[in-house]
């Protein structure tokens, strides 16, 4: 079973554009949503995981993932065609994520710092990838607070109530 472990923080300061040695492109969104997770209401049973289509670049993915809170999590990701891609972003619910992904190598992993645009433009996370819950590493100076178990930073949580729509207590993170 593919497994993703991943720890996801906020950006503090612009130190980690200098390093990204590269910059990908990427919309996705989302065939079922937040209220689709969490229906279960004696009619249907709530969804396990969420489905994303994701155009990253010059490629396209549609992508399961399990619906558990924090960092480890079931992750199934298909290429697909690109059309197919496009076509399938027309069927999502909700609002479509854009963002440009920066990878940033420190130390032995390499980071992706989402800068995202359009409803969410303003926000900037940073995640990692890791193969093991316990595994120590480098912390650049540029990350700053963790918000792996907020929801509201989760890409299924931001095309549904993006950023532009968060309260000033949201954004300044006094309400996690």
């Amino acid at each position: 079973m593919p497994l993703e472990i991943e720890r996801k923080f906020l950006v503090a300061g612009d130190g980690w554009r200098d390093a990204a040695h590269t910059i990908v492109p990427m919309a996705q969104g989302y065939l079922n949503d937040l209220a689709a997770m969490d229906a279960g209401d004696g009619t249907r049973a709530a969804m396990k995981a969420s489905v994303r289509v994701r155009v990253a670049g010059d490629a396209a993915y549609l992508n399961l993932k399990s619906r558990e809170l924090g960092h480890t999590r079931q992750e199934f990701d298909y290429p697909i065609p690109v059309a197919d891609a496009h076509q399938l972003l027309t069927l999502c619910v909700g609002g479509r994520i854009e963002k440009r992904r920066h990878l940033v190598a420190v130390g032995a992993h390499t980071w992706e710092v989402d800068e995202f645009l359009g409803e969410n433009a303003g926000l900037v996370v940073a995640e990692i990838e890791l193969d093991d819950a316990g595994e120590v590493f480098e912390r650049p100076d540029w990350l700053g607070r963790e918000v792996t178990d907020a929801v509201r930073y989760y890409n299924l949580a931001l095309a549904t109530r993006p950023y532009s729509q968060w309260s000033e207590a949201e954004r300044a993170g006094t309400l996690d």
